[in-house]
């Protein structure tokens, strides 16, 4: 990952590279990197991230269909 920094603009680039971190989902990871995690809790975390995907997806396409 590369960003330009401009006029030595520092802090626009920090911002600039936050927004790609976070928008690779790399933030996310980290945290949940950081400790150990038990098995039972990451299939748990899964499945509601799953379940979050979905709803995002339905409410979505009810957006596109006009309901």
């Amino acid at each position: 990952m590369q960003v330009l920094v401009r006029d030595n603009d520092v802090g626009q680039a920090l911002r600039v590279l936050k927004k790609k971190l976070q928008r690779e989902g790399l933030l996310r990871e980290m945290k949940r990197r950081r400790s150990y995690e038990k098995p039972s809790e990451r299939r748990a975390r899964e499945k509601s991230e799953a379940v979050r995907r979905q709803r995002k997806a339905l409410r979505k396409r009810l957006e596109r269909e006009g309901y």
